[in-house]
């Protein structure tokens, strides 16, 4: 059995889920991209993912996370992908499970690996927390925006939503995903279901100002109030490109080296007054 998560703390969680219940047993895979930012348009082929990675490395440039894209510190999605295909095609009995929960990087990173399994109909199982309740730790219901928000314990009862992607899923998901990419967007938010919606590259930006105030600021303080209290986040390292962004632009005042979140500070533009103007 072949596990595949879209989230760092799911893979823990999972092998947490693991060790108290064998029939779970298997290998973990994590996608690593983040699919519901950045461009997605010919993303099957070598035009579309070297754009996309060019696109993440203007982002992630100057950054706390620059150089990621190249010096191999993360695994290669397309490579996965391609490897556990050609897994799949000599074990014939092997299976695929892939687990989703109620959050747009779940759901987009979904839609872009599905449509590349097709063959392996049948095979192909899908567990999508989708407005279920679990018990939390300490003993209330409450509905998981993420997968490493359910407890270890309650995945036993979670293994039990698993069923196979059906023929009308595989064609009607991979249409889905072809409709985002020719929409050419950035960002991707979840309406509900499995129902994306996009938004252009500086969606986040008007909410991030709110967070800009009158007193000096490490970029990293104001993009952790954000992360803890908006209603739509997204990764750090987009917010912090999205800073530098509103910065190049001379909507704020700047101090610092404009590069790692913790290197500079922002605050709201002073407004000088301007000299009255005396008659002759």
């Amino acid at each position: 059995m072949i596990h595949i998560v879209f989230q760092r703390n799911d893979v823990d969680v999972l092998k947490e889920a693991m060790a108290l219940d064998m029939q779970l047993d298997g290998e973990i895979i994590q996608v690593m991209d983040d699919w519901a930012v950045g461009p997605i348009q010919d993303i099957y082929n070598s035009e579309g993912i070297s754009a996309r990675k060019q696109w993440w490395r203007e982002v992630l440039s100057g950054g706390d996370y620059d150089g990621i894209v190249d010096d191999g510190s993360l695994a290669d999605d397309h490579r996965m992908v391609s490897g556990l295909t050609e897994r799949l095609r000599e074990h014939s009995n092997e299976v695929v499970w892939i687990w989703a929960a109620q959050n747009k990087h779940d759901v987009s990173g979904y839609y872009w690996l599905i449509s590349q399994l097709k063959e392996f109909q049948g095979r192909i199982y899908i567990l999508y927390l989708n407005n279920l309740p679990f018990i939390s730790l300490k003993g209330n219901i409450f509905y998981p925006v993420n997968l490493f928000d359910i407890p270890s314990r309650e995945f036993l009862k979670a293994k039990k939503l698993a069923r196979p992607v059906t023929i009308a899923e595989f064609e009607l998901d991979s249409d889905e995903w072809q409709r985002l990419a020719n929409e050419r967007k950035a960002v991707r938010l979840l309406e509900g279901g499995k129902k994306l919606t996009q938004e252009d590259a500086d969606f986040f930006d008007t909410a991030l100002r709110t967070f800009i105030t009158a007193e000096w600021q490490r970029a990293s303080r104001i993009i952790h109030h954000y992360l803890s209290r908006a209603t739509h986040i997204t990764g750090d390292a987009y917010l912090l490109w999205r800073l530098k962004g509103i910065a190049a632009a001379g909507e704020i005042d700047v101090q610092g080296e404009v590069r790692k979140m913790k290197d500079f500070e922002i605050k709201t533009k002073e407004m000088h007054p301007t000299a009255d103007v005396v008659p002759s």
